[in-house]
């Protein structure tokens, strides 16, 4: 008869183990997750709306499909960038409309909450300021670096909004030196155009809104200063 002793179970093993009846048994050993908190909450998957406000997440959370996601912390210079684009978006409505930036969720679905960097609401849109919105008429986003934001970005958020009806998508890459502005058409977004520095980004939903690329990209720049000698 073998005496072997059974090999370690891996921490994908011990998770797959936990989704019993908690009896106070500690479950967590050291160098593990805390399986006794983690265990609180929802699989992913399983999370409602109401699960995700209940569980008052610290940090950039956006609920998607019943699923949550959490996102990178914005740097100054992604701020910079949203804050010079909220209030281009605030000058040209002149009080028409809500203009907001995250952190503040919109409703896309069931179960499906986005945090856009930016959006405006058209007068009308927002019953009350105090419940979370159904949809947007524009979104924003500034992208932050790295290949799983630029997907998140690019292409996941741009079916949930399209999907959500919401009528204009800016997406603004500072890696790629880019605002590409798409606008719906149908049940997709179609390109109204990309432009670079040199160029002025424009709005097909709001005539007249205009961003020189140039002036955003130096608005980002804003906050650098020199290296102490």
């Amino acid at each position: 008869m073998s005496t072997a002793t059974p090999s370690p179970k891996t921490v994908e093993e011990r998770a797959a183990d936990l989704y019993r009846p908690y009896d106070g048994t500690p479950l967590s050993k050291r160098g593990e997750p805390v399986w006794e908190l983690a265990l609180r909450y929802p699989v992913q998957g399983d999370w409602t709306e109401r699960d995700y406000f209940a569980a008052d997440l610290e940090g950039l959370v956006e609920l998607v499909d019943g699923c949550v996601e959490v996102l990178p912390m914005p740097t100054i210079l992604h701020q910079l960038l949203v804050m010079f684009l909220a209030e281009r978006l605030r000058q040209h409505l002149q009080g028409k409309g809500l203009v907001v930036v995250a952190p503040c969720p919109i409703r896309l679905g069931k179960d499906h909450l986005r945090e856009p960097d930016v959006f405006y609401l058209a007068p009308g849109r927002s019953k009350d300021v105090r419940e979370v919105p159904d949809g947007a008429d524009l979104v924003m986003e500034v992208v932050s670096p790295g290949v799983r934001n630029q997907q998140r970005d690019r292409f996941d958020k741009r079916a949930d909004y399209a999907a959500a009806g919401i009528a204009e998508y800016w997406i603004v890459d500072p890696e790629g030196a880019t605002v590409t502005v798409l606008t719906l058409d149908g049940e997709t977004y179609r390109e109204h155009g990309v432009f670079k520095a040199g160029e002025t980004a424009t709005s097909v939903l709001l005539p007249g809104l205009a961003v020189d690329v140039t002036e955003l990209w130096a608005a980002g720049q804003a906050g650098a200063v020199s290296a102490p000698r």
